[in-house]
């Protein structure tokens, strides 16, 4: 009995690697403030909140989407004005903005999930398109200049988030609890029929799965958690602009996704750490910039096809 019960609480073999994953990722991020600039690192933990629920959609659900800014720019613009305007706490205006993405997910996946494949990201595309048009006409978004000075305010009326090492704690909690719950998802009975679906929906059909609904609910799932991330990045940054629901910035999150490793967990948070951070270091680049992430995400397609977590992965013969 006492052997049984030992099993239950401890971690099986599969699944060691990624709780030991999960926790030097939470050291890090925990310590990384005392040698590193902490907006840089909110900067990193927003956009990789972003990748993963990119990935959950890609990644495990097999819908590639080119219009996932709409929800990181929606959530942006809905966190800023309730903060700004309606003089909300933020944690009200965070969750306030992930309600906006989830309800904008579920108008776009009405529309988008009964295509597939290149239909599907074109459709989501074109969605996007409108919502950028949209943002750029409204009043209350600012236009061409955003909405800027966005006050930080006190967590629970309380933690004045305008001190940085307040506000980074808030900011790894929430990203703690979205890539947490995602994880929940992706090992879920849900997710496992999301991959099946990925890997051959036919035959997940025939075996009485509603795989249009699945598809649904993991579209509106990625699109909260992106949400989630842009009510973070606007607070953050104390500005929501055009830039967030921009198509580049859904260009962006596929190549955080890819070079981190495409249906891995931890993929998409490395994968926005060195896209994040070659941006940073890179700016006095300028416009070759840009050049530079095609060279690189050339060389990391030809020589990590798995994407870094994926190769790492694939070597330690574990999942990650």
């Amino acid at each position: 009995m006492a052997d049984t019960s030992e099993s239950t609480v401890q971690p099986s073999d599969s699944t060691r690697p990624l709780w030991v994953a999960m926790a030097v990722m939470v050291t890090v991020l925990v310590l990384a403030p005392t040698v590193v600039y902490p907006v840089f690192l909110m900067k990193v933990m927003c956009f990789a909140l972003f990748a993963c629920a990119f990935n959950l959609l890609i990644g495990f659900g097999g819908l590639l989407s080119f219009g996932h800014a709409m929800f990181l720019g929606t959530a942006g613009y809905a966190a800023a004005h309730a903060s700004k305007a309606w003089g909300w706490n933020p944690e009200f205006a965070v969750l306030f903005a992930t309600l906006c993405s989830t309800a904008l997910g579920v108008v776009v996946g009405l529309l988008a999930i009964r295509r597939q494949g290149i239909y599907f990201a074109m459709i989501t595309l074109a969605l996007s398109q409108m919502v950028f048009f949209f943002y750029l006409q409204t009043p209350f978004t600012g236009g061409e200049d955003g909405i800027q000075a966005v006050p930080r305010g006190h967590l629970f009326g309380a933690i004045d988030l305008a001190d940085n090492t307040a506000m980074y704690a808030f900011v790894l909690v929430v990203f703690l609890i979205g890539f947490g719950a995602i994880w929940r998802i992706v090992h879920s009975p849900f997710g496992q029929v999301l991959k099946a679906i990925r890997e051959n929906e036919p035959r997940a059909l025939s075996l009485g799965y509603d795989t249009d609904l699945y598809k649904l609910v993991a579209f509106i799932l990625s699109g909260t958690f992106a949400g989630m991330a842009g009510g973070l990045k606007s607070l953050v940054f104390q500005l929501a602009s055009l830039t967030d629901v921009h198509w580049s910035m859904s260009g962006e999150v596929v190549l955080m996704t890819l070079v981190g490793g495409l249906g891995t967990l931890f993929g998409p948070v490395v994968g926005a750490a060195v896209i994040v951070t070659m941006q940073n270091y890179l700016a006095q680049l300028g416009a070759w910039v840009t050049v530079v992430q095609g060279a690189i995400f050339v060389v990391c397609v030809l020589a990590f096809r798995r994407g870094i977590i994926g190769e790492l992965a694939n070597w330690l013969k574990k999942p990650l």
